[in-house]
């Protein structure tokens, strides 16, 4: 039983290597990215949870959303600034498929969310006198409890068929650890590894569609009138670019780890692993949430309950 186990105690990640003179630089920019990045979701968060009237299915989502990334982004930075301050770059074998697991499930949650989001756009704007027929909390709940647990379990099993698997070898070729990368140091043929990998891409692909479709309906009904532009420019169209972006530097990422060359240089090889991890988690609070003036207007309400002026700072103290 053991020999389907891999002998593999540790990976070696090489994403780092053309770094070495400048770490301290990347450091500094890389923990500020992940303290911004913590910042704007958790503002985002607390307003939405503290502010009653936010409890619509939209805020709801754009709150799982924040959550999502927040949870996502912690597979990632923690490690990613450890190794900047180290000069081995290396991660137990373990730990490299609980990051994979962590990076993943996070992708894998965040495009039904973003979906169930052009859905609910979709009723408001084209089924405005169905809108709370429709999105009820049961459905709500439905739809954020297949978001989250259908990603989970799935990576669940992907991530048992690759720790089954023998490796022949220890280093990637990249910042963090990812599948494919790892299913492809096998010693062993990894055919069941590639079709849960197509069954995966498929199923991404479709919900992008799908929400691509939603936001079709949506311009072909506001474009009728005014009032319908400014709602679909001020609403929809961040959305709709938000969505656009994580799709492509996603499926960029999964395509380049297939079927890549390695004769891109490294830096560019790791801006483009790491979009994914970067812009979304850092722009969708501002473009989905803080953008909006609903939200806005909360935050600064809530700010001025809880704004503290010297004479009230004196009161506390005394």
């Amino acid at each position: 039983i053991m020999e389907n186990f891999s002998t593999v105690e540790f990976i070696f990640l090489s994403g780092l290597q053309e770094v070495k003179n400048n770490r301290l630089v990347y450091f500094a920019f890389t923990l500020l990215t992940y303290l911004l990045i913590i910042s704007v979701n958790l503002t985002l968060i607390v307003t939405i949870a503290m502010e009653k009237t936010l409890h619509e299915p939209m805020y709801i989502f754009l709150c799982n959303l924040s959550a999502n990334s927040l949870y996502g982004t912690t597979g990632f930075y923690p490690k990613i600034l450890l190794d900047l301050l180290s000069d081995v770059h290396v991660i137990s074998y373990n730990f490299c498929l609980i990051q994979i697991y962590v990076i993943y499930t996070s992708v894998l949650c965040e495009t039904p969310i973003l979906t169930a989001m052009a859905y609910d756009r979709y009723v408001a704007i084209c089924r405005p006198l169905e809108y709370h027929t429709v999105m009820t909390p049961l459905m709500v709940k439905t739809m954020l409890f297949f978001a989250w647990c259908v990603p989970l379990s799935w990576l669940v099993i992907t991530t048992l068929c690759t720790f089954r698997l023998p490796l022949c070898g220890s280093h990637i070729d990249k910042l963090y650890c990812d599948n494919w990368s790892v299913v492809k140091l096998s010693c062993v043929p990894t055919t069941l590894n590639n079709i849960l990998g197509y069954i995966i891409i498929i199923f991404e692909i479709t919900q992008a569609l799908f929400t691509l479709y939603s936001y079709c309906c949506i311009v072909r009904v506001c474009l009728k009138s005014k009032e319908g532009r400014s709602k679909f420019m001020q609403t929809c169209l961040p959305h709709l670019i938000a969505m656009v972006n994580f799709m492509i530097a996603t499926l960029f990422d999964v395509m380049y780890n297939r079927y890549g060359s390695n004769r891109l240089p490294l830096t560019l090889r790791n801006i483009m692993a790491v979009e994914f991890l970067v812009i979304p988690p850092l722009l969708n609070p501002i473009i989905y949430g803080l953008n909006l003036q609903k939200v806005r207007r909360s935050l600064f309400r809530f700010c001025d309950r809880h704004k503290v002026t010297p004479r009230s700072f004196k009161r506390n103290v005394s």
